[in-house]
């Protein structure tokens, strides 16, 4: 059977166990052996299977800008070289960038037939970080509007995807040029506005008769963060999931005061060590979304697993728009 498997979780996730060989079979795994500097393509040894753990013949494996700050030593979660990046379901940590990989076999859920290997390696992270910022931090509710930051990325069509398509609310992307604002609004949000060239703030209030919007979810950070907080309607509620633009911001209190806003974080791969019920609920909604064929994931670009040195440059260089995936095929 083939399996997908992204940062963070395997996808065509059917509890295959694979039998465990003894020495000779090895495969084949991207491999940071220095911090900052190019990962090796490099043949490894099988190892041997513990009791639960599963075996997985990886078809494809997300990229996610965390993998590459991973790889700098720039993440806040650490690993020592020799490792190999793309985490599984968060269970194993790292390892997934690779032919195989082993698994807890409860963090694998089997994909419906008409679901594609490649759709479901954009569901965990991108669409996992989506479903948990909308629905179980910021609330949102039929008919509210959400703002969202770094709209043309994966995670930030994922949030556009739902919002429209399952949640029935209205959508204002943002991105820094114009043919992602042009994507954002192929993609189903009302509004799209390229913050480089203009005023996000004032776009805000304008393209909302000057309310403001019941939910922003902010991953680029900085001077971005605060206009995103200050497009906040009365109670609205910002929920912060990254800092792209590489600049931490600080909250003003006071903009939290004024409007009775609050503010939250979303970090998706945690709730799979805090609370794993939840994390399995979103993961089983989002495989029955794709199933039904509400949600559609946007895959961007597709490289080789030799070429994922170049696929981290692709990201690096902004040059990625929805989901970026490493094939093993």
């Amino acid at each position: 059977l083939p399996f997908t498997v992204p940062l963070h979780l395997p996808s065509r996730l059917f509890t295959l166990r694979l039998p465990a060989h003894r020495g000779a079979r090895g495969y084949r795994a991207a491999l940071c052996t220095q911090l900052a500097q190019p990962l090796l393509v490099q043949d490894l040894p099988a190892p041997r299977l513990l009791p639960c753990q599963v075996r997985v013949r990886v078809h494809y494996c997300g990229l996610n800008f965390a993998d590459i700050l991973a790889c700098r030593g720039l993440y806040q979660e650490k690993h020592t070289p020799p490792f190999t990046p793309g985490e599984v379901i968060g269970v194993s940590g790292i390892s997934a960038m690779a032919e195989e990989c082993i698994v807890d076999e409860k963090a694998l859920w089997q994909i419906p037939e008409n679901v594609s290997s490649e759709d479901a390696a954009v569901l965990p992270v991108a669409y996992g970080t989506a479903w948990l910022a909308l629905h179980h931090r910021a609330h949102l509710q039929p008919r509210e509007t959400v703002l969202v930051t770094a709209g043309a990325g994966a995670t930030g069509l994922a949030i556009i995807d739902l919002a429209v398509s399952v949640f029935q609310a209205k959508v204002i992307g943002a991105a820094g040029s114009d043919p992602k604002c042009q994507l954002i609004l192929a993609n189903g949000a009302s509004h799209a506005v390229n913050y480089s060239q203009t005023s996000l703030r004032e776009q805000v209030t304008a393209l909302t008769g000057g309310r403001g919007v019941n939910v922003a979810i902010e991953a680029v950070g900085g001077d971005i963060f605060k206009a995103a907080l200050q497009s906040l309607a009365w109670e609205g509620r910002i929920v912060v999931m990254g800092f792209a633009g590489g600049k931490i911001p600080s909250i003003p209190a006071n903009l939290l005061l004024l409007k009775n806003v609050s503010a939250m974080g979303v970090y998706w791969g945690r709730y799979q060590q805090e609370d794993f019920p939840l994390f399995s609920s979103a993961m089983s909604s989002l495989l029955q979304y794709c199933q039904e064929g509400k949600i559609h994931p946007h895959i961007g670009t597709v490289f080789k697993l030799e070429e994922v040195n170049e696929a981290f440059n692709h990201v690096l260089q902004r040059k990625s728009t929805g989901k970026v995936i490493i094939s093993m095929k």
